[in-house]
Order: structure tokens, then sequence, then C-alpha cells
């Protein structure tokens, strides 16, 4: 069985609503999509009461996305 590659999403550097390509297979990732049709979340960790990172998973090519720098609200 083919092991899922895995990457790591800087969303300080993405520019607009916070959609992106999946780093392998180009397949728009968008923070608004709940339905999990194109990505699944697999872990989140959280630091007190701030997101530190996100753990993603596309259905498409089944890579593996580690999202981090989100934004602290002040």
């Amino acid at each position: 069985m083919k092991q899922p590659l895995i990457y790591q999403v800087d969303l300080t550097k993405i520019h607009g609503e916070g959609d992106f390509p999946c780093p392998n297979c180009g397949v728009v990732i968008s923070p608004e999509d709940e339905t999990e049709n194109v990505y699944r979340i697999l872990e989140t960790k959280v630091k007190g009461q701030t997101l530190e990172e996100l753990v993603i998973q596309c259905n498409k090519c089944e890579s593996k996305i580690h999202l981090v720098g989100f934004i602290i609200p002040e």
C-alpha cells in the first residue's frame, strides 16, 4: 500500500479567502466546505485556547496536509 504524501501549508502565505490547492493533486480546498467531499479533518492541535495546527486529508489523492499559521484574533 502506498504511503500518503505529507505537506505543510502556512495559512499566513495564502491570499484571498483561505482557499488553496492541494499541494499534490491541485483540487481546491476551501475552509467554507463543511461537507467533507474534498477533504476531511484528521487532527486538531490546540495550545491553550489557540488553534495551533490542523491536519487534514485530501479525499482525491489522500495526501495529508498540516495547516499552520492560524491568525490569532485580538
